[in-house]
């Protein structure tokens, strides 16, 4: 099943309505539920200082309070030693669902073991995790990062050297720059003359970027992983005064606003969808809660936001 999701639709209606379209008949467990009181929620993120998070938080706190239950949230900063703390705590507050956000998608194995164990519904988010997962709903990263650097090489006239700014090594990471290769691979006069890792952090993408400009002077595109990274990137290439055309994956507000500037190095982003990514998380662990059987996959797919596209595009 893949989702193709349209701006506009509610918290309670893309959440609910995903719950009712995987369900058989979980009336009876939903009412019985509610006699029990409020259903309470932990959320698990690998970070919430990047926009794009934050969007997604603020997504599941409207859902959560919009059918009644308490909302549980915690913030890993990229330490898998934390996230797995965090959601022992979790489990001792006695949560009802987890949506988990790894910072590691083998090192959180341990913790989503112990949250099956414990039968607490755990749903992953964004990024897959491993373990008794009842679901994972991701965009496909992948083919964001096919159509990012499909779209650079294109913008580059198909030949030159090309960088791209790694990051964490989560699915959806690997997934984008396996798709960037396998996009570049198909223009023989494109090199890859470098991977740094920019860690998604802004600061660090700029002083990496820094150093790449410097030792590759001849480059002519760059593909970052995420806009966070691509926001220092583009600071680094702006500074430099090189032609270097910027591709990325995310849709933030921020990188949606530079890429509509008249000139701008930063060219394009794939765009994913946040609130909807973690509504259907949530609709997916309630029917699950609720009794019913639910997909094991659900991805959702991205767009590629260019400058014509940027001018209407929101998350």
């Amino acid at each position: 099943m893949t989702i193709r999701l349209k701006k506009g639709f509610s918290a309670v209606f893309c959440s609910l309505a995903v719950a009712v379209a995987c369900a058989g008949s979980f009336t009876v467990q939903a009412a019985d539920a509610a006699k029990a009181g409020p259903l309470k929620i932990g959320a698990s993120f690998q970070e919430i200082n990047n926009p794009y998070f934050v969007t997604m938080k603020d997504a599941l706190q409207d859902a959560t309070g919009s059918i009644g239950a308490t909302l549980l949230v915690t913030d890993a900063r990229h330490d898998v030693s934390k996230q797995i703390s965090d959601i022992e705590d979790m489990l001792q507050k006695g949560i009802d669902i987890l949506i988990i956000n790894p910072t590691d998608s083998v090192g959180v194995q341990s913790a989503v073991k112990q949250v099956h164990d414990k039968g607490v519904v755990v749903v992953a988010v964004d990024a897959q995790a491993n373990g008794p997962l009842d679901s994972f709903v991701g965009s496909k990263n992948y083919d964001a990062g096919v159509q990012a650097c499909e779209y650079l090489a294109k913008s580059i006239g198909g030949k030159g050297d090309v960088g791209i700014l790694d990051g964490i090594a989560v699915v959806p990471i690997l997934e984008r720059v396996r798709g960037c290769k396998d996009a570049l691979a198909k223009h023989p006069d494109i090199k890859i003359v470098s991977i740094q890792n920019g860690k998604q952090e802004r600061d660090q993408a700029l002083t990496v970027t820094e150093n790449m400009l410097q030792a590759q002077p001849n480059l002519k595109g760059l593909f970052s992983v995420n806009d966070n990274g691509s926001l220092g990137a583009l600071a680094a290439i702006e500074s430099s005064g090189m032609d270097v055309k910027l591709t990325s994956v995310d849709g933030a507000p921020e990188a949606v606003k530079e890429i509509q500037k008249p000139n701008s190095k930063f060219i394009a982003t794939s765009a994913q969808y946040p609130r909807d990514q973690v509504r259907l998380a949530l609709g997916l662990a309630l029917a699950k809660k609720w009794g019913s059987q639910v997909p094991a996959t659900i991805p959702v797919d991205i767009l590629l936001v260019d400058q014509a596209k940027a001018k209407t595009f929101t998350w």
